[in-house]
């Protein structure tokens, strides 16, 4: 079990915003609590402030995870399956990726925003009968670079490293 002291990443951060969801799912959390406890989440810098986000909720059964997935530090209240938040198709791919399926999910969030922005676009475009400002590039163009820089750059590999290699978790 981690120490609540140390620093938590995002994988941490994105499986208690897994347990949220489920606990959201199954009536446990309403609404404004999710919402609390999400944004809570993803501001928390420790894993013990992770834990006191879902110290009051029932453990979420484990999921069999993937094979190519390594193993990472997580939360004692969160389960070691959970897979990140940008994967599940929540927030339209945004968020750290680990490369492989999830910067891949990263893309098809991108690509559907950017379809959808240049539809409204479109459609004000020809409802005007005018020219029309091509607002959808401040939507999607950074975003689309951001994506670029990290495919190129083979993804943002910082969470996946083996728990071993931190200098903390040496310390046993």
């Amino acid at each position: 079990m981690p120490e609540s002291h140390l620093r938590a990443a995002d994988t941490d951060r994105s499986a208690v915003a897994d347990v949220l969801g489920a606990s959201l799912s199954t009536g446990r959390l309403s609404v404004e609590e999710y919402d609390e406890r999400l944004g809570r989440a993803w501001s928390a810098r420790t894993y013990g402030e992770l834990a006191e986000l879902t110290a009051d909720l029932p453990p979420v059964a484990a999921q069999p995870s993937s094979p190519a997935a390594g193993p990472t530090a997580r939360p004692a209240a969160a389960p070691a399956a959970c897979g990140p938040w940008w994967a599940h198709g929540r927030y339209g791919g945004l968020g750290p990726s680990a490369g492989g399926d999830s910067l891949r999910a990263a893309w098809a969030g991108w690509a559907s925003t950017a379809v959808i922005v240049v539809g409204i676009w479109l459609v004000s475009l020809i409802g005007t009968g005018g020219w029309v400002y091509p607002w959808p590039v401040w939507v999607i163009g950074p975003w689309g670079a951001v994506l670029l820089a990290r495919t190129v750059n083979g993804g943002d590999r910082a969470d996946t490293a083996a728990p071993a290699t931190h200098p903390a978790a040496r310390r046993g």
